[in-house]
Formats: C-alpha cells, sequence, structure tokens
C-alpha cells in the first residue's frame, strides 16, 4: 500500500516527465470510466495532481504583481466563452484551461505588493492537507462520516478553548467569521428567551446588541436574520482611538434596563476591520459579567494573538467571554475556509442541536454509548473537514512559530507607520493594534475635498493596473487608504515600493485634476 513518505520528491522536472495526462480510453468490456476518484483511475490521479502543482509551483515562483490586472469585460468573454454544455474535453484539458483562466488571473495574497484586505499567505502543510481532506472528501456532521475526522476537529477546538482560557470549553468549525458570529448571538438569543420566561414574539421587538460602530458588519445582519428590529444593534462610544469604552458600555446598559430593553449580548471586538484595534476586554467583561449579559467576543482577526509571544496580553479578559469566534484562515495563516465557534459553557451549544431519524436520532443522542456527532452541535451539516490543515500546521510548525508570524506582521505595522512619520504626502492615520496601517494621501496645499476624491481614485487605478493592491475605508468620515498586512515576510523595502506608487498614483491624478480646473 502506498504512503505519504519524508524521503525527497523528485524533482520538478522529472515529476514532469512521468505526469503526462493521458484521459484513460473506455474500455469495451468494462465498466465505462467515470471520471470518479477511484481504485480504478488512482494513477490517472496522482499524475494530474502532479501535473497541477507543478504548474502552481511555476506560478508561485515566476508571478510578479498581485494580478495581471482585473479587465472585466476581458474576464467575462474568458469565462463566457467555455461551452459547459458541451462534451467533456478530459481532465488534463480541463485542468490546463483552469491553469490558463483561473490562476493566471487571480489575485496573488503571497505577493508583497498585496496589501488590501484580510487575505493571507497560506502555510505550506495546510495545502497540502486541503489536497487529502478534498480527495477524502469527509463531512464531519456525524461520526459515522467522520471517525477520526471528528475527534481531530474536537481536540483542535478543546486545544483552542485551552488557549482562550475556558477551563471546559467547547465549540464547532464554522466556513468564516460571518457564520461565527451569527451562530454566537442565536446561542445568546436562546439564553435570552430561556431566563426571560416570555415567549418569542414578546420579547423579540426588546431585545438589543451592543456593540461599536467598528464591529463587524455581520453583528447586523446576524441580528435581522435572528429576527430582531431593525434598531436592536445600539453603538457603543468608543475611546478616542475607537476603542469600545467599557464606562459608555455601562451607561448604555443602564439606559435600556431602565427602558425595558433586554440586552442579550454585547460584541467586543479583537481586531477591528478597518483599524485593527482591540476592546480592553477584561474591563467590558466586568461589566456584563455584572449586568448577566452574553458577551461575545469576535476575535476573527485578532484570534492569532493566542499563540502570540509578545503580544497575547491584549486578549487578556478573553477567558471571561462566554463565546468567541476565531478565523484561523486569518492570522493562523490557513486556506479559506478556517474558523470557529468556541463557548465557555458547553450546554449553550445545546441550543443548535436538531435531531432526525435518518443522520442522528434524538434517541441515540441520549444513550450512554451516543455517538460524537458534530451536527448535533453546528449550524451546518454538510461540512468539510477543514480542522484538518489546522492540525497539519501545528503538528509541521508548531504553535510559537505561527505566533511569531503574528508578530512579525504587527511588527511590519509599527515599521510602516514610523517610515511614514515625517512624510509630507502621506498621512498616518490613528493608530493600531495589529497589522494594519490607515493612511491618507494629501500633499500640502492640496483641499480636503480634493484629497477626499484621490484616495478611491488611487485604490482603482492601482488595482486596474494590478501592480499592488491596497484598500479604502472611511474613517470618522473621512476617505483613506489601507494596508492590511498578513505576510510576515513581506519588508518594510516592499511596502515603502507600493507606498511609492500610491504616491506617484495620487501625483498623476491630481496633475490631471488641477490641469481640468
Amino acid at each position: 500500500m502506498a504512503v505519504l513518505a519524508t524521503a525527497p520528491a523528485p524533482s520538478t522536472a522529472a515529476r514532469r516527465q512521468t505526469a503526462t495526462v493521458v484521459d484513460p480510453p473506455q474500455s469495451p468490456t468494462g465498466p465505462a470510466p467515470s471520471g470518479l476518484l477511484t481504485a480504478r483511475t488512482s494513477e490517472e490521479y496522482a499524475a494530474l495532481l502532479h501535473r497541477t502543482v507543478d504548474c502552481l509551483a511555476d506560478r508561485f515562483a515566476s508571478v510578479d504583481a498581485p494580478s495581471a490586472g482585473p479587465d472585466l469585460e476581458r474576464l467575462r468573454r474568458l469565462v463566457g466563452a467555455a461551452d459547459l454544455d458541451g462534451p467533456g474535453v478530459g481532465s488534463g484539458a480541463a485542468l490546463a484551461e483552469a491553469d490558463s483562466l483561473y490562476a493566471q488571473n487571480a489575485v496573488w495574497f503571497h505577493h508583497p505588493a498585496y496589501l488590501a484586505h484580510l487575505n493571507c499567505p497560506v502555510a505550506v502543510p495546510a495545502v497540502a492537507a486541503e489536497a487529502m481532506l478534498g480527495a477524502i472528501n469527509t463531512s464531519v456532521d456525524t461520526y459515522d462520516q467522520s471517525l477520526v475526522g471528528t475527534l481531530m476537529e474536537q481536540r483542535l477546538v478543546a486545544w483552542t478553548a485551552e488557549r482562550i482560557g475556558f477551563t471546559a470549553g467547547d465549540g464547532v468549525f464554522t466556513s468564516g467569521g460571518t457564520q461565527s458570529n451569527l451562530q454566537a448571538l442565536f446561542l445568546a438569543r436562546t439564553r435570552a428567551e430561556r431566563t426571560s420566561g416570555e415567549p418569542r414574539s414578546a420579547l423579540l421587538p426588546r431585545l438589543r446588541v451592543l456593540s461599536t460602530d467598528a464591529a463587524h458588519f455581520s453583528v447586523s445582519r446576524s441580528a435581522a436574520l435572528l429576527g430582531l428590529d431593525e434598531d436592536a444593534v445600539r453603538t457603543v462610544a468608543t475611546d478616542a482611538d475607537g476603542r469600545m469604552d467599557p464606562r459608555a458600555l455601562h451607561t448604555l446598559l443602564a439606559h435600556l434596563h431602565a427602558a425595558g430593553d433586554t440586552v442579550m449580548a454585547v460584541v467586543a471586538t479583537a481586531g477591528t476591520t478597518d483599524r485593527g484595534l482591540v476592546d480592553p476586554i477584561a474591563p467590558i467583561a466586568e461589566v456584563t459579567s455584572a449586568a448577566g449579559v452574553w458577551l461575545h467576543v469576535d476575535a476573527a482577526y485578532g484570534g492569532g494573538l493566542l499563540v502570540s509571544p509578545r503580544r497575547r496580553h491584549l486578549l487578556d479578559g478573553i477567558e471571561h467571554a462566554d463565546s468567541v469566534t476565531v478565523d484561523y484562515h486569518k492570522t493562523w495563516f490557513q486556506p479559506v475556509s478556517s474558523s470557529a465557534l468556541v463557548v465557555r459553557d458547553p450546554a449553550d451549544l445545546a441550543a443548535a442541536a436538531h435531531h432526525a431519524d435518518y443522520l442522528n436520532p434524538a434517541a441515540e443522542a441520549a444513550s450512554e454509548d451516543a455517538e460524537p456527532n458534530q451536527v448535533d452541535r453546528s449550524l451546518q451539516t454538510t461540512r468539510r473537514f477543514d480542522a484538518l490543515k489546522l492540525w497539519t500546521t501545528l503538528r509541521a510548525l508548531g504553535p510559537e512559530h505561527i505566533g511569531s508570524m503574528v508578530d512579525a506582521i504587527c511588527d511590519l505595522a509599527i515599521a510602516v507607520r514610523a517610515h511614514l512619520e515625517d512624510d509630507p504626502d502621506l498621512h498616518v492615520q490613528g493608530t493600531t493594534d495589529l497589522s494594519t496601517v490607515i493612511l491618507r494621501f494629501q500633499p500640502p496645499g492640496v483641499p480636503d475635498a480634493v484629497a477626499d476624491d484621490l484616495q478611491a481614485r488611487i485604490r482603482r487605478d492601482l488595482f486596474r493596473s494590478g501592480r499592488a493592491m491596497v484598500a479604502r475605508t472611511t474613517i470618522d468620515g473621512v476617505p483613506c487608504l489601507k494596508l492590511t498586512l498578513l505576510n510576515p515576510e513581506t519588508t518594510v523595502a516592499d511596502v515603502a515600493a507600493v507606498l511609492e506608487q500610491v504616491r506617484a498614483t495620487g501625483e498623476q491624478l491630481l496633475a490631471g485634476t488641477e490641469a481640468t480646473r
């Protein structure tokens, strides 16, 4: 039986000589080729995968820009030209087409000139694990479909809970922070219903969720999906930097209680999307604990701090939360998707349980030898074994190594801010706890209104060129550019080169604006 070995792999050239994919002809005596991965097609699978990996390795080694440029009309023509109703072209041709259509025109998050969104380069062992889980195709909804996969996911959730500081926590992997936040607020709503003793119809109009205006948009979306009123999400004031003010939270809680409202949850953010700020979790937890209110910490961005050798203190107090969102596909360098919702009290997960006779009968769940079905705690049924990627990464690199990469990107943000300290044209806005840098292109003498218009145009022109990618946002009503630094191999010089492109693009746009006056 073939196994994965640690012996040196053959060279790329050698693999290519043996990786030619020829689609097998239909046998006159045997069954027709199905195209499925089975014992009959294992050699074809190996050759096809080797060929695909070699093509990707070449692209990673040679790509010289974040993208080839997003010419929307050209891409639409390329996509539209594919005949999805025609006869099959064979695996080799189909993968060659995927390479030229998708890979050639993809956005490359590993490139040092990609500084836009919360997309990270990914750990090599995680990518290899992705191929493994895709081929085996485990679904971790019931134990009889996943076996050891269920136990590995549960072990990773328990490990994450221990890192948070939950003595007996539990949880489940999800597709991302949006789903994790939705489930957290669903559990919070369930607890509020249970403790109030009121019918849901009577309680829903009075339920409130508190967060700052920097909380992820999924908080408001989740409130809507859970049937709360349009004004259910109330904004807690922040300090001068943009972190939640615990005193303002205390005041708002008291005001809402006096008005007869029920606060079902407070959402603190450990890593706001724009500024990368961490709300002061410990004093917030003191307020919510005294008020008996569910505290959810959205650490989708900042969850990597759990393994940071030098910045773990930023999450002090997180052990007092009722639930925590962690996105491993951000500051843990995992391929999308890989997230988890972790709760302090495992009993709270019961709100998500639903029993079906064909899947997880209630009678079996109540028995002493009940199988550990993850569907009993998940909003999903069919669900990928995404935990394998994190498992493999932890075993290959170790948590301290991952944490050092988190520290590296945070250090890079500090260095970039220092690089811009005396820049006459590029002005840093606010502060950060993580790895974002907010800046604004505004040379001396340029009016605010003109500079406001320039920020989005600079981002657009760089995006269209494919040379570099930055993001744009608005902070306190002021349009800005945003750098999101998630590549620990990116240097200050790499970022400085992108900033010079920002400056040059802004100057060109400014010259054109002045010429039309």
